[in-house]
């Protein structure tokens, strides 16, 4: 049996759920989410508690056990908490500002780099080397950063790019003054 598929998930009082039978729609004080369900699990929720189980031991069923108990219990995080993840910029010159509903980001390339975020995700720039993305769906949340920290990856020599907070950049040693 999966140790995370048979955990129980617990809703806090302010999510509720809705399972049909090929479709779960998670409700809440931040907004709504919906997901898709395969034929391999059969979701259930009983006195404010939800569990997923499998219908059969194939390969199959077993993989989809975990994911769906994860995904299940990521909505109802997302329409309760939500979900944050913060992105540092380094480098002399590279900043970000928010302009109208734009991210405008100066990275060191000869044109500002103008992005729009989707309508779920809320972009806020606390001041000019930090930008925080945050929303009910953590697949989306962690795409837009990861998208955001593409336009320019920290490299190892400078250290100088976007990256996560608290990621660990692994310096390299630059060239040696030859004999």
């Amino acid at each position: 049996m999966s140790r995370i598929g048979k955990m129980p998930i617990s809703l806090a009082g302010q999510a509720k759920i809705e399972i049909s039978d090929a479709n779960i729609k998670v409700t809440g004080p931040k907004g709504t989410l919906e997901q898709e369900l395969t034929a391999q699990v059969n979701v259930t929720e009983e006195n404010g508690v939800v569990t997923v189980q499998r219908v059969d031991d194939s390969k199959k069923s077993r993989a989809m056990h975990g994911l769906y108990r994860i995904l299940i219990s990521n909505m109802v995080e997302g329409v309760t908490k939500g979900f944050t993840r913060k992105l540092e910029i380094a480098g002399v010159g590279f900043r970000a500002e928010l302009k109208n509903d734009l991210l405008a980001l100066s990275l060191g390339y000869s044109h500002m780099i103008y992005f729009k975020a989707p309508d779920s995700i809320k972009i806020e720039v606390p001041d000019q080397t930090t930008i925080l993305i945050s929303g009910i769906d953590k697949a989306l949340v962690g795409q837009v950063a990861a998208k955001i920290r593409s336009f320019r990856k920290p490299e190892p020599y400078r250290g100088k790019g976007i990256k996560y907070e608290g990621e660990v950049i692994r310096r390299k040693e630059g060239k040696a003054a030859g004999k």
